[in-house]
């Protein structure tokens, strides 16, 4: 049996990275960004948007769908110009039913069962005698043809669904939309959810040019001044950066690599997005009931990808003097704890897990910073949305210590800020900029 500081002893250095090796994987991801942006080989895809900076006065109403996790959400907004916006309606449904009654996926969900579904979202905000335009956040690795067309290179967060992969996504929706009867909403603009995350923050603060998402999924996008649109403007670039493969790595890491759904693919994903950082936890959780630190679990422990970010919200956030809350959660996976050496051990191994997370994606922050600007002498906005950035418990403040230790005084010059529901703000934003005009309005049949 280990002694508690025995198991911290392998736990810190497990989960700690130095600014030494963060400024290692600085010079790394900018060395990938400028292969992916040269065609070379590369981990990050650098796929173009083919949009730009909004105006800021775009205005009208719009249809949004955001689709790119557990949860799919349907946005009926106005924009009303001068970066302001109304929420007119909205509209969550669940990917996998909570009941067991459908999971859209699984392998064994259908493209067409998939694309109904999402359709079906979009038709409820809507009425049958109005004309909608609508922008389609899209949160997987895609392969852009024009604004409105868009093929999915593969499924990422471990979503299956058969027949989609390789095929025209904004395509398959229009099929649905007409089954549906709903030819009155037409698909605009597909994008990345950094991208519309990005975008929405652009159409409130011109000064915003790196977009993120820290949630369930990890990626981040820019406004790349060396590629340009069909109108010869500058472009926002989806980086794809959760794939990058040079991250710092530990043992933990690596056997999360191994049984995962595609092994060797989105490493710094897995090491700090919120579908791995709960994987992470379970592991240690096993490996401590493993060491004799814990009492053995029951039936093995909690299955894969049963512990989320928001059991590492949980244990960061028990400030009672003995954890009793970290034991009630024990207690909840049908386990014993064993003692506060235990519950101590947990907490430092969720404050590692979370930290290090922000402090990885904030190394490829810096990365994309010295590449659009070397002197930093201009303002940045880093637009982050996603729950581990607006929730877990000192993660926002993770970043902003980091980038100031990476950054230095030109620290001032950058800010983050969170762009709350972007995917959907954004998508509609995106929708209004390819109308080649400032205003649209839905008309009447």
């Amino acid at each position: 049996m280990m002694t508690q500081t025995a198991v911290l002893n392998q736990l810190y250095p497990a989960f700690t990275v130095s600014t030494a090796q963060l400024r290692l994987m600085i010079e790394s991801f900018r060395r990938d960004m400028i292969a992916g942006l040269t065609g070379k080989p590369a981990s990050l895809a650098m796929l173009p948007s083919g949009l730009t900076k909004p105006a800021g006065q775009e205005t009208g109403a719009f249809l949004a769908l955001d689709f790119g996790g557990t949860n799919v959400r349907a946005f009926l907004i106005e924009l009303q110009g001068n970066g302001r916006h109304a929420l007119l309606k909205r509209r969550d449904a669940p990917l996998v039913d909570p009941a067991g009654l459908y999971n859209y996926a699984a392998a064994t969900a259908t493209a067409e069962e998939l694309f109904n579904f999402l359709a079906a979202q979009a038709a409820a905000l809507s009425e049958s005698n109005r004309d909608y335009c609508l922008g389609f956040t899209f949160s997987f690795p895609f392969k852009l043809y024009d604004a409105a067309n868009a093929v999915l290179l593969y499924w990422t967060k471990e979503i299956a669904t058969s027949g989609v992969a390789g095929k025209n996504v904004a395509a398959l929706l229009r099929d649905a939309l007409t089954r549906q009867g709903m030819d009155n909403i037409r698909p605009a603009a597909i994008v990345n959810d950094t991208v519309s995350t990005l975008i929405a923050a652009a159409y409130r603060d011109a000064a915003a040019d790196i977009g993120s998402i820290c949630g369930t999924g990890h990626n981040t996008c820019y406004l790349e001044p060396g590629a340009l649109n069909c109108h010869g403007q500058p472009t926002y670039l989806n980086i794809e950066s959760g794939n990058f493969d040079q991250a710092p790595a530990n043992a933990y890491d690596r056997l999360l690599d191994r049984n995962s759904e595609r092994p060797g693919a989105g490493r710094l994903e897995k090491g700090c997005s919120g579908r791995y950082i709960g994987e992470l936890l379970r592991l240690v959780l096993l490996d401590l009931s493993h060491q004799g630190l814990l009492p053995p679990l029951p039936a093995g422990g909690p299955p894969p990808y049963a512990l989320t970010g928001k059991d590492l919200a949980l244990l960061l956030e028990d400030a009672t003097p003995d954890l009793q809350g970290i034991s009630h959660w024990l207690s909840e996976l049908g386990g014993a704890d064993g003692g506060y050496p235990g519950r101590a051990a947990l907490k430092t191994a969720a404050a590692l897990i979370s930290r290090r997370s922000a402090r990885l994606a904030t190394a490829t922050y810096v990365a994309i910073l010295h590449h659009i600007d070397p002197g930093l002498t201009r303002r940045h906005v880093i637009a982050i949305d996603g729950s581990l950035y607006e929730k877990l418990p000192g993660y926002a403040a993770a970043i902003a210590e980091t980038l100031a230790e990476l950054l230095g005084q030109s620290a001032e010059n950058v800010s983050c800020r969170l762009s709350k529901d972007g995917s959907g703000l954004g998508a509609a934003v995106a929708a209004a900029t390819t109308l080649g005009s400032a205003a649209f309005t839905p008309r009447r049949l």
